[in-house]
């Protein structure tokens, strides 16, 4: 569903720009530029979408540096808004790009990334859009080359048929997964998980959540 558009939202976005990171060559120069403190992990989420769970891991990770990304402004400006809104309750460690997964290798360097974050990607079902799935291998590639040696992609989905084929992509690609569930809130990882606010809802009318850990090899 498309949401509907955000009254005066241009101006609410602007009102976040403390949080907000515009011109991409700022990182390619300095990833850690947008944050005090620089000596951080630096993470990266695809797709935050309402901003549940940047925000809370920024809260819950406060020795790492976290950027979120969504393509859809009006999407990111609420995310926006909620980071702003408990911005004293965290550490200066969360940052905002309005950008895509396509655009990647624009805003990032090679190796600046401890961490990247795939949360409940939209599986694009049909077999002709598998080239838009976020864990194929083209996106694999712009991952692994902002990735550090020792970064690790961390991917959460309820779409059973993404899983299944995001498993085979990793192993084809050359990936090692080093941890994996279909039963994510059941799993002895439940406790660290913040959920998506998609999650959550997902979560509560009994649907299990996959999960992987994968390290780029």
């Amino acid at each position: 569903m498309r949401m509907r558009k955000k009254k005066h939202g241009e101006e609410r976005i602007q009102a976040c720009a403390e949080l907000l990171i515009e011109d991409p060559s700022t990182l390619i120069a300095d990833p850690a530029s947008p944050f005090s403190d620089k000596s951080k992990g630096l993470c990266l989420e695809i797709g935050c979408g309402k901003g549940n769970f940047a925000v809370g891991t920024a809260k819950a990770r406060p020795h790492e540096n976290l950027i979120a990304m969504e393509k859809v402004p009006d999407v990111c400006c609420i995310a926006l808004e909620k980071a702003m809104a408990c911005r004293d309750e965290r550490p200066d460690n969360l940052r905002f790009i309005i950008g895509n997964a396509d655009n990647l290798s624009e805003w990032f360097p090679e190796h600046c990334l401890d961490r990247i974050y795939l949360n409940f990607s939209d599986p694009w079902p049909k077999a002709g859009h598998a080239k838009r799935r976020l864990t194929h291998r083209i996106f694999l590639e712009r991952y692994k080359r902002i990735l550090k040696e020792d970064g690790r992609l961390i991917f959460k989905t309820d779409n059973v048929g993404l899983f299944d084929f995001s498993l085979e992509s990793f192993e084809e690609f050359g990936c090692t997964v080093e941890w994996m569930t279909r039963d994510l809130h059941n799993s002895e990882r439940a406790a660290d998980n913040v959920m998506t606010e998609y999650e959550k809802n997902w979560s509560e009318k009994g649907f299990t959540i996959n999960s992987a850990i994968v390290r780029f090899n």
